[in-house]
């Protein structure tokens, strides 16, 4: 909780600065107003406590009601939310809270886009580290809210040979070795391979979990019947809504996708503000 509060503070404090120079001038400081939170279109919520806390924490007098909880489906046309106190404080609140709002519901919504179009075939759906710097626990909390899986959160929890880490090694066969000598047996180990050679290696190396990146149905095909179930068989690179399922039907295990959080679309979300009668 602290670290998301932190991040509260840093975007309110972003967006405020000294003062709200155009609410300070036109609003009374102890006018009350009431608002509500408005769904422009159909999506799936997630985020609702954020938004309610970017209130709370400018101004722990503000009266918060949502009417939806994350993971819930959002008709267009409904209200979120309702808040009331004092009309400088939600007006200032105001833009911070709809950001995290819409951020973190669009990309719970298009997670779940993504897990209905393989839904009944044994697959999960994944993220990656493809985060807007200093929202990552935010934007992985959205995607489980989505229906989908967390990768690894950083490079200290879990180990992924890529690309570059081979070149600069040598092979796969040297990574591997350099790594399984540097941390706990416990600790599993995956290798991103693009050739079916590269395959072969990372099995020849003992690894847990391989990586199939940017591989043709046709590849993937192959490369899963050489694993024969020795690994995890992770899919990644260029996977969208439109052949998500025909990867999934390859029968590999995990499908990582970035766009989930790199390119998931905001949704169109509201807040209409009305003063309290005296």
């Amino acid at each position: 909780m602290y670290q998301i509060t932190s991040i509260i503070t840093r975007a309110l404090e972003e967006d405020i600065g000294p003062r709200d120079i155009t609410t300070s001038s036109i609003i009374p400081e102890g006018l009350k107003a009431k608002a509500a939170i408005l769904a422009k279109e159909d999506f799936v919520l997630a985020g609702i406590n954020v938004c309610s806390e970017c209130f709370r924490t400018l101004d722990t007098e503000i009266k918060f009601k949502g009417k939806f909880k994350d993971g819930d489906s959002v008709k267009k046309g409904k209200v979120i939310a309702e808040i009331k106190g004092n009309a400088m404080s939600i007006l200032m609140s105001e833009r911070v809270a709809l950001n995290f709002l819409q951020r973190l519901s669009g990309i719970a919504t298009l997670t779940s886009t993504f897990v209905k179009e393989v839904k009944s075939l044994k697959v999960k759906i994944v993220d990656t580290r493809k985060t807007a710097p200093g929202l990552r626990s935010l934007e992985k909390y959205a995607v489980r809210v989505g229906g989908g899986f967390n990768h690894r959160f950083g490079l200290y929890d879990a180990v992924l040979i890529k690309d570059n880490h081979i070149a600069l090694s040598g092979d796969i066969k040297k990574a591997v070795t350099k790594v399984k000598n540097g941390i706990s047996h416990t600790a599993k180990i995956e290798v991103e391979t693009k050739t079916l050679r590269e395959v072969k290696e990372a099995l020849q190396s003992g690894v847990d979990i391989i990586m199939l990146d940017n591989m043709s149905l046709e590849t993937m095909t192959k490369a899963i019947k050489i694993i024969d179930g020795r690994a995890l068989i992770e899919a990644s690179g260029n996977i969208n809504i439109r052949n998500g399922r025909e990867v999934a039907k390859t029968g590999v295990d995990l499908i990582s996708i970035g766009s989930l959080t790199h390119s998931a679309p905001a949704i169109d979300i509201s807040l209409e503000i009305r003063p309290v009668k005296q």
